[in-house]
């Protein structure tokens, strides 16, 4: 799973993206299984506060997804990137 760059989002869902949320797109590739991604992002969810808010699945067997975790007083935003989920 790979972050994706350059912020592209697929039509209609940066309509509801607030400030008060940190948001990562990630793009899974076809070869990752449904399972593989469950598990991944549940360990994202348990241990860096990550949320999923949308998933999106392609014809290719791809999926795009939309993380979202509450933005705490003392992370910058250059300190996210490090804190980033690392799928």
């Amino acid at each position: 799973m790979t972050a994706a760059r350059g912020g592209r989002l697929p039509a209609g869902w940066d309509t509801e993206m607030s400030d008060e949320y940190e948001w990562v797109p990630l793009r899974l590739p076809p070869e990752v299984t449904r399972l593989s991604a469950s598990t991944r992002l549940s360990i994202e969810a348990e241990y860096r506060g990550w949320e999923l808010t949308r998933v999106r699945l392609y014809t290719d067997g791809s999926r795009r997804v939309l993380l979202r975790r509450k933005k705490s007083p003392d992370n910058g935003h250059d300190s996210t990137r490090l804190d980033q989920p690392e799928l």
